[in-house]
């Protein structure tokens, strides 16, 4: 048997976080059997499912890195085959239809509720002759489900789960004006698409029971089930907006690297022995339904991004460079010169090593590709108030201006010398050169920061907050 799963989302707004984890569950699940991970968009609430979100779930389903198999299907499309199966169910004496009014039906649940009983369709035209039907008034077609027995679910993380049929009543499949409900959609279509695996949250498990009993009166084969816990916020309640960002493109916009929200997002319910860094490679080999826990997980933004600053430092340069680019031209409001472009790539391994997010390496890395002169922060200008560290940040540039090779060893070598030579510390000239280079008190190594920049920038800058003129490169050696 190939195993087929599916990821089936609505469209009526982002990519919620704990439809990334299914949509990962799923696609690792395919991957894993050397199946398919399908895609289908639930967008039957024709009022709420826009082309914009729908392109914002491709978004944030390719942005994760989960590649499905073959088009995306549309689930609105098929409502003439969702029909064409409850009127066979109809023909079959397997559904019949019913005449029952919206206030027949409201009186019904009052009566219900009054009494204390559960609130469920009695069943008032199951039996009935239709001729019995009012005139001019549409029916709904309802399933003829089994009243007696239980049906049991053996699902592959909850174990069994079993329910009473007499608890659960007569389903609509479709309305009075002929359109298909979710329910009845939903087993068409996974049958349709030859679905082995339903894996999804477990707030769908009430919903597995009845559409058991549609594909067995359909006589189609029932999928496996695999209902997940839920993701709960960091105080236990189930997450919600007041716990933050829930998007997809918000952990994206908020710097997170597509692997680290990956690795996060599998260990949110799925574990394998202690380990915590898992790669995708690992996490396809690894993973199976056994592993998932039967308890709620909780989100944890803390671990989340010491996860992220971990992939930051394992990531390669250039494509870090790539992401960044466009983050610091929209900081800065204009294109990024060709130089500046190369001074990002080439301090890049200098400034991941401080980020935990991309915006945090964007914040680190805005002093490579801002203009001359730099802003000076409250402690960088402190650091340069002093007349003395001033005149020795003059002389230290001369002294580098004239060095033959311009790189950190070359430049560390000589700050030392310079400040041996007057019974110093290191530190006594690097302070100074880090808040002229820089314009703060915190960089990357500054004889990196030099190297970076270049023998002309470098200077220039130095320049800027001594009042001295640079060295002219004729000097140099």
């Amino acid at each position: 048997m190939t195993v087929v799963t599916r990821f089936a989302p609505s469209p009526t707004g982002f990519l919620h976080i704990g439809g990334g984890r299914t949509a990962l569950f799923n696609w690792l699940f395919a991957r894993h059997h050397g199946g398919k991970f399908l895609l289908r968009i639930e967008d039957t609430d024709r009022a709420r499912s826009t082309p914009e979100a729908v392109e914002a779930i491709f978004d944030g389903i390719r942005w994760l890195g989960l590649d499905w198999d073959g088009e995306a299907v549309m689930q609105f499309a098929r409502a003439g085959r969702h029909a064409e199966v409850a009127r066979k169910l109809l023909a079959e004496g397997k559904a019949y239809l019913c005449y029952c009014s919206q206030d027949e039906l409201a009186a019904i649940r009052e009566d219900q509720r009054a009494k204390g009983l559960p609130m469920r369709y009695p069943g008032i035209w199951r039996d009935r002759d239709p001729s019995e039907a009012p005139a001019g008034v549409p029916g709904v077609v309802r399933l003829k489900a089994p009243g007696q027995g239980e049906t049991i679910i053996a699902d592959l993380v909850q174990g069994d789960v079993r329910v009473a049929n007499d608890q659960l009543d007569d389903m609509v499949l479709l309305r009075a004006d002929g359109t298909p409900t979710y329910m009845l959609s939903v087993v068409v279509d996974d049958h349709d698409m030859g679905i082995t695996h339903v894996i999804r949250g477990d707030d769908h498990l009430t919903n597995a029971f009845r559409q058991y009993q549609l594909y067995k009166a359909c006589g189609w084969d029932v999928p496996t089930f695999a209902h997940i816990p839920l993701i709960h916020g960091p105080d236990g309640a189930k997450l919600s907006k007041r716990h933050g960002a829930l998007g997809v493109d918000a952990y994206r916009d908020m710097g997170f690297l597509p692997e680290a929200m990956r690795n996060y997002l599998l260990r949110l319910g799925w574990s394998h022995g202690d380990d915590e860094i898992i790669s995708t490679e690992q996490a396809i080999a690894w993973f199976n339904l056994d592993s998932v826990g039967r308890s709620a997980s909780r989100f944890d933004f803390v671990k989340l991004t010491q996860l992220n600053g971990h992939y930051l430092r394992q990531a390669d340069d250039a494509r870090l460079a790539a992401l960044l680019v466009p983050m610091l031209e929209s900081r800065l409001g204009r294109a990024l010169a060709p130089v500046e472009g190369d001074r990002v790539r080439a301090g890049m391994a200098g400034l991941k090593d401080r980020a935990k997010t991309m915006v945090e390496l964007a914040d680190s890395a805005l002093f490579y590709v801002t203009a001359r002169p730099l802003a000076l922060d409250d402690k960088a200008a402190k650091a340069m108030a002093d007349p003395a560290a001033r005149a020795d940040l003059a002389e230290y540039a001369a002294l580098a201006g004239a060095l033959g090779e311009w790189s950190r060893q070359s430049l560390e070598d000589a700050a030392r010398a310079f400040a041996e030579a007057r019974g110093q510390k290191l530190g006594k000239i690097a302070q100074p050169l880090r808040a002229a280079l820089a314009g703060s008190s915190v960089s990357p190594p500054i004889f990196e920061v030099m190297e970076v920049l270049g023998r002309e920038e470098s200077l220039g800058r130095i320049g800027d907050v001594t009042g001295q003129a640079p060295p002219s490169e004729s000097t140099a050696a």
